[in-house]
């Protein structure tokens, strides 16, 4: 059965940090790409970061400098280290993979982050 499990969201002052954490379990195949998005009420889902198997990362523009992801091929985690957070951060985190081979998309629950100012 696949899994992609989010943890780690909460409630959090401005400039504060949380470090989110997915796990992903069940796939036939390989992870090809592991990444983070978020979407706020009222707006579309927006990119936060993804990650090849090779390690290259990709931030979406407006976490770039704050928001640093690493991954554990072994493991099929994913991490997300949140820093200097700001309002405009809150909204639902979604935890994505996608698999080698048969290119099928996994998509979590997703976990809240609230910043409050």
């Amino acid at each position: 059965q696949v899994q992609v499990v989010e943890s780690g969201g909460g409630l959090v002052q401005a400039g504060g940090s949380l470090r989110l954490s997915c796990a992903a379990s069940g796939m036939m195949y390989s992870l090809k790409t592991m990444g983070w998005y978020r979407q706020a009420p009222g707006k579309l889902r927006e990119l936060v970061a993804t990650i090849t198997r090779g390690g290259s990362i990709d931030y979406g523009d407006s976490v770039k400098g704050r928001f640093t992801a690493s991954r554990d091929n072994a493991k099929n985690t994913l991490s997300l280290l949140m820093n200097s957070l700001k309002p405009e951060d809150t909204a639902a985190y979604y935890c994505n993979v996608e698999t080698f081979v048969d290119n099928r998309s996994y998509w979590g629950q997703g976990t809240q982050v609230t910043v409050s100012s």
